[in-house]
């Protein structure tokens, strides 16, 4: 199913759900992960961006651990959902730093997806360099991918930090981490960071 697909569907569905009690609109979108249009779930839990919050949060993450095995997904259930509780709610923020030793790899994805929308914003610049910190070294090539970008959202507002954190993690950052973060940066950090 396409995105545009997976939208209109969850329009016409958003049109029908949106009065259901809270218990029964999730239920409902846990059935449409089981039934393998976890897409849909996503685009319609959008639309409730606003009233997300803690219990939110949770089932957010339980479809990470069960249902998300690609990432799109991922990053539509964090850059979208759990990063939307985080704003709402902000102290579940550090909630994800556990999530760095995580064996699920998309669940250290989301560790730092679900918070580059605030980084860009510069919230949680210290909890931001810990999971940086933590998931530098992981394997994965779509988790360092997700390191990078992070770093990158937060150099928009405290560049200084960032260059701070690179210059001492250089020797053992891998180059795609670097490479993505300094994709933003003057010329004088970028050769900072990649020279």
């Amino acid at each position: 199913m396409t995105s545009p697909e997976a939208q209109k569907i969850a329009a016409e569905l958003y049109r029908k759900v949106k009065r259901w009690p809270l218990a029964e609109r999730n239920r409902f979108c846990n059935e449409l992960w089981k039934s393998g249009d976890g897409i849909v779930a996503i685009y319609l839990y959008r639309r409730f961006r606003n009233q997300c919050t803690s219990c939110e949060f949770h089932l957010f993450e339980k479809w990470i651990d069960r249902f998300v095995r690609h990432w799109g997904h991922c990053d539509g259930v964090s850059h979208y959902l759990i990063s939307a509780a985080v704003e709402n709610e902000p102290k579940l923020a550090r909630l994800t730093l556990p999530w760095t030793a995580s064996a699920n790899r998309w669940k250290r994805r989301a560790a730092a997806v679900s918070l580059v929308h605030g980084a860009g914003r510069g919230r949680n610049s210290t909890l931001i360099l810990q999971i940086a910190e933590r998931l530098l070294g992981d394997e994965d090539d779509l988790v360092r991918k997700a390191v990078g970008w992070l770093l990158k959202e937060m150099y928009a507002t405290r560049p200084r930090a960032v260059v701070r954190f690179l210059r001492s993690k250089k020797a053992r950052a891998p180059r795609i981490v670097l490479r993505i973060a300094a994709e933003r940066m003057s010329v004088a950090d970028r050769a900072i960071i990649l020279g």
